[in-house]
């Protein structure tokens, strides 16, 4: 989903970028936010620390949500410094946020939906994209909506979570975003 963000900002933020740094920051966000978890996930699964992509214990996340917080830090120092794309850089500290908290609730034992951050974060990102450049954004705010709904009843479907644990996922990925909104605003 940070990617899904970041894609997100590209195509709608009225900024000159230069085509070669997008695509490196792209590259860059595809490889420690994609490849690098999904090899990390294979090293965990191979050493015995997870079971299944799952993660359908509390004590299976924590591992991971130290690894991604970790990631998350090196995504906001080094791809992202605050000096660069100031929205993007708020958009990661509030993923970090978003990631402690869960991190945080795994170890007390409450599996908050980590699909339902994700796609809560990006909607509160791309919320405050159309109020900062003052554009109508309302078909990508829709559509998010959208796939928020989605994802909520595919995860009630499959069993994996129960509501609290889905409107407590909401609530975790959208306002560290809606916090970090007036730094950047």
């Amino acid at each position: 989903m940070p990617l899904l963000g970041v894609v997100f900002y590209f195509s709608k933020s009225p900024r000159f970028i230069p085509q070669e740094a997008i695509e490196a920051k792209i590259i860059s966000l595809s490889i420690l936010t994609i490849i690098l978890p999904i090899l990390l996930y294979f090293l965990l699964k191979t050493i015995g620390k997870t079971e299944s992509i799952y993660l359908k214990t509390t004590k299976e996340r924590i591992v991971p949500l130290s690894l991604n917080i970790i990631i998350s830090i090196l995504i906001i120092i080094r791809v992202l410094p605050s000096n660069q794309i100031i929205e993007l850089y708020y958009f990661f500290i509030g993923i970090l946020i978003s990631t402690i908290i869960c991190l945080v609730l795994a170890i007390l034992k409450f599996k908050a939906s980590i699909h339902m951050i994700a796609i809560a974060g990006v909607l509160m990102f791309a919320i405050g994209i159309s109020l900062h450049f003052g554009k109508n954004l309302n078909g990508s705010l829709a559509l998010f909506c959208i796939i928020a709904g989605a994802i909520a009843t595919s995860r009630l479907h499959l069993k994996a979570h129960t509501n609290i644990e889905l409107i407590f996922g909401f609530c975790i990925g959208l306002f560290p975003q809606l916090l970090v909104l007036p730094y950047w605003l």
